[in-house]
């Protein structure tokens, strides 16, 4: 298969799962609004569990830090390599 056809079909499979991706989120949307509607964070189906809470979490904010303490930042900051394909 050519270049030219690998990407094509590339093209259409991003289109395809882009529009999965959209009526997942449709779906999700609505699943959360009967949620809220209902009042409850959990939700029971006769094979599924949705639930919908709150998570809360602690992140170090790497702008304050290398701001009032650079040293110490630069000391524990790790650089690491990757490779990124992008396709347009």
């Amino acid at each position: 298969m050519d270049i030219n056809a690998l990407m094509a079909e590339l093209a259409q499979y991003i289109r395809l799962q882009e529009e999965a991706a959209a009526t997942v989120e449709a779906l999700k949307d609505q699943i959360k609004a009967k949620m809220a509607a209902a009042g409850v964070d959990t939700l029971v189906g006769a094979e599924h569990k949705a639930t919908y809470k709150a998570v809360t979490s602690s992140r170090v904010d790497t702008s304050a830090l290398k701001k009032d303490l650079p040293g110490i930042a630069a000391r524990y900051t790790k650089t690491t390599e990757t490779r990124r394909f992008t396709f347009a």
